[in-house]
C-alpha cells in the first residue's frame, strides 16, 4: 500500500528542539485564551498532515500513531476525501437534513445498511460526534421500550455530554463536580480479564461469563427489576478504559439477557469501529449483532459525524423525538462515502494485515521488557500496558506518560488510554515499514522508562 507523505522518508524527521519556537508562541496563546479543560500529553502543534506523518509548525515530521484520537482512519488529507469535501463545499454546505431533505443521507444510509453489524432493515440518525450517537441511543432505547433503567460499565467511556457521561465510568475527572448524573444508569464490571487471569484461558472465559452473569443472577434480583432495564451499552473494546478487548463468551451472554427480558443490547463503536479492527465492527469478531450501535470517529476521516443506526422497527419515534441541526451536513457525508470507498477498497484488510504484523512483533513484549505487563487488540486498535510489577499487576501511570512523552521527543505520536496503557492507533493506510519505525521506537522509549526508575 502506498502512503501520500510529506517527505520521502517513511520515519519521523525532528528538526529542532520540542516544542520549537514557533509552537512556544502558539502555547502561550492557548494558554491565555483556550479552556484549559482540554487534555494535552504533549507540546505538538499541528500545522499539516499527509497519510501516516503530521508536520508541526516549526517543519519537525512525526509518525501519527494516534491518527488524531482514532479518526483519521483513511490518513491524513487523503486525496479522494479531499476532493469529494472540496466538490461537495462548492456545492452545498448546509441546509439542515432535520427541516430538509439531502440525497446524500439517503445514498449514505443505504451504504451503512450493506455493511450493519445486524440484520435489516435498519433506520440511521446523523449527528456530529460520538456522544451526540450515545445520547441519540440512549433517548432511542428508552422511548422505544418505554423502560428508563439503562446499564453500563466500569471504564466506559461514551462521551461527555450528559446523558453520555452518566453511562461513562473511566476516570473520576471526568465526572468531577459535575454531578447530579442521568439518574437511572447502573454500572458493572467489565471483563478486564488481563488483570485477573491469562486471556483466552478457561479462567479468564470463567471469570468474562461471571461478569455478565451478575447482572441477571445478582442485579436483576436484588435492586434492578429487568423488566425496568431499557439497554445494555457496551464497547466491544473498551477505548478509554485500556484498548481492553470483551472476550466472546461475554457478548454472547449478554445477547442472551438482551433476548430474555427484552433488553436492547447498544454497541458504542465509535473508536473501535469503521474498519479498526480489521472488520467494519469490533463486534463482528465475536458473532454477536447488536440492536443498536453509534459510529463516529473514523468513519468521516476527521470530518464531524456520529451515527446511530437501529433495526427499522426500533426507531419508532415520531417528528420532533430528536434531532441536530449539523447532523449529516453535506460535506461530512461527502467525505463518509469517500471513507467507506478507501476502507472497503483497501484500508480494513490492510488494517488487519497490519495490526497481525506489529501484535508478532510485540508478543513477547510482555516477558521481554520488565515495564510491559501485557499487549492486547484487534487489527490497528492494540493497547500496551505499563506497570511496575507484573505479579501484583501495579499500574504504571507515571511510566506510561514518561513513555509516551519519549516518544513524542523522538518523532512519533501516542497517546495514553485507561491508568496505564498506550495506545497504538495509526491510520488504517499505515505501511509495516512505518510499523517498525514506530515499534523500535515506542521498545527504546520503554527501555528509557524502566533504565529512569531504576536509577
Amino acid at each position: 500500500m502506498t502512503t501520500n507523505t510529506l517527505t520521502h522518508v517513511a520515519g519521523p524527521n525532528i528538526r529542532t528542539t520540542l516544542p520549537g519556537p514557533n509552537a512556544r508562541r502558539i502555547l502561550e496563546g492557548d494558554e491565555r485564551y483556550i479552556s484549559p479543560s482540554y487534555t494535552r500529553s504533549y507540546p505538538m502543534v499541528a500545522k499539516r498532515g499527509r497519510g501516516v506523518i503530521v508536520e508541526d509548525v516549526d517543519g519537525n515530521e512525526f509518525l501519527d500513531f494516534s491518527a488524531g484520537i482514532a479518526v483519521t482512519s483513511t490518513g491524513h488529507c487523503h486525496p479522494e476525501v479531499v476532493a469529494a469535501i472540496q466538490k461537495q463545499a462548492a456545492e452545498l454546505i448546509h441546509m439542515s437534513g432535520t427541516d430538509f431533505y439531502y440525497e446524500s443521507m439517503v445514498t449514505l444510509g443505504e451504504r451503512l445498511s450493506k455493511v450493519a453489524p445486524m440484520k435489516g432493515p435498519h433506520k440511521v440518525y446523523y449527528g456530529n460526534s460520538g456522544a451526540e450517537a450515545i445520547e441519540a441511543a440512549l433517548k432511542l432505547a428508552r422511548y422505544h421500550t418505554k423502560r428508563q433503567n439503562i446499564i453500563a460499565f466500569y471504564g466506559a467511556f461514551h462521551g461527555r455530554t450528559m446523558g453520555a457521561l452518566s453511562l461513562t465510568a473511566s476516570k473520576p475527572q471526568q465526572k468531577r463536580r459535575f454531578s447530579p448524573m442521568l439518574p437511572g444508569v447502573t454500572h458493572v464490571r467489565y471483563p478486564d480479564v488481563y488483570r485477573g487471569c491469562v486471556g483466552g484461558s478457561q479462567e479468564a472465559e470463567a471469570f468474562a461469563l461471571g461478569c455478565a452473569r451478575f447482572i441477571e443472577e445478582k442485579l436483576f434480583k436484588t435492586t434492578l427489576p429487568p423488566e425496568e432495564v431499557a439497554a445494555i451499552f457496551v464497547e466491544p473494546i473498551q477505548g478509554e478504559g485500556g484498548y481492553v478487548v470483551a472476550p466472546t463468551v461475554f457478548m454472547q451472554e449478554l445477547r442472551r439477557i438482551c433476548d430474555r427480558h427484552g433488553i436492547l443490547l447498544v454497541a458504542d463503536e465509535v473508536q473501535s469501529g469503521a474498519g479498526r479492527t480489521g472488520k467494519w465492527w469490533a463486534i463482528q469478531h465475536t458473532g454477536v449483532e447488536p440492536d443498536i450501535f453509534c459510529s463516529a470517529k473514523g468513519i468521516a476521516s476527521g470530518m464531524p459525524l456520529g451515527i446511530m443506526m437501529s433495526k427499522a422497527e426500533i426507531m419508532d419515534w415520531v417528528p420532533g423525538s430528536h434531532a441536530s441541526t449539523f447532523g449529516g451536513n453535506p460535506v461530512s457525508i461527502a467525505a463518509a462515502l469517500a471513507t467507506m470507498d478507501v476502507l472497503e477498497r483497501e484500508a480494513i484488510k490492510n488494517a488487519e494485515v497490519v495490526g497481525k504484523h506489529i501484535m508478532q512483533r510485540i508478543a513477547d513484549w510482555p516477558q521481554r521488557l520488565d515495564l510491559v505487563g501485557d499487549v492486547r487488540g484487534r487489527g490497528l486498535m492494540i493497547g500496551v500496558e505499563i506497570v511496575t510489577d507484573k505479579k501484583a499487576k501495579t499500574q504504571g501511570s507515571a511510566e506510561r506518560d514518561r513513555i509516551v512523552e519519549l516518544a513524542f521527543e523522538r518523532g512519533v505520536l501516542f497517546l495514553g488510554c485507561g491508568p496505564n496503557s498506550i495506545r497504538v492507533a495509526p491510520p488504517l493506510i499505515v505501511t509495516s515499514e512505518q510499523a517498525d519505525i514506530a515499534m523500535d521506537v515506542l521498545e527504546e522509549c520503554i527501555a528509557i522508562a524502566g533504565k529512569e526508575r531504576h536509577n
